[in-house]
């Protein structure tokens, strides 16, 4: 049995190791539609924003993964904890189309306003009351370049 935990040890570093690093590249969008969703396991109120537009977001093209989604969640978490709030879990999810964002958006209020009737108290948060602001390239990875990765060259040694 020893033998078998050794062996499965040996194989799984040997595959962390041994991977090739994964780049995936970096597209920054001119504008895409984001919401945020606030919800807390204390209460039964949830809190909606509007679809907004927003300017210069970064997606990673290999998972169309918005860069800084943490960001802009705590963009949404600290302006519930200034009206009070606190202990919130906030997310936010983006769509490059405004069509995509609202089918994301009907999808995920339906979840609490059309299954469980009465259990939630839905707020929703206009542009008035919140607004994303973008986020910098710089703030989301400082360290890393943004140019295109060049060709590797297939060099012999001798």
């Amino acid at each position: 049995m020893k033998s078998v935990k050794y062996l499965f040890l040996a194989a799984t570093l040997m595959a962390l190791f041994a991977a090739p690093e994964a780049s995936a590249k970096r597209k920054l969008l001119p504008k895409s539609y984001m919401f945020g969703f606030s919800a807390s396991f204390r209460d039964s109120t949830v809190y909606f924003t509007d679809i907004q537009s927003v300017d210069s977001t970064w997606i990673e093209t290999k998972g169309n993964m918005l860069l800084g989604r943490n960001v802009y969640s705590y963009q949404l978490k600290n302006y519930m904890n200034e009206l009070g709030m606190p202990h919130r879990t906030c997310i936010v999810m983006f769509a490059e189309k405004r069509k995509d964002a609202e089918k994301k958006l009907m999808k995920l209020r339906h979840k609490y306003t059309g299954k469980a009737k009465n259990q939630y108290d839905v707020k929703v948060l206009t542009d008035k009351d919140f607004c994303f602001r973008p986020v910098s390239i710089d703030i989301i990875a400082p360290d890393e370049e943004i140019e295109a990765p060049q060709p590797k060259s297939h060099k012999r040694k001798k």
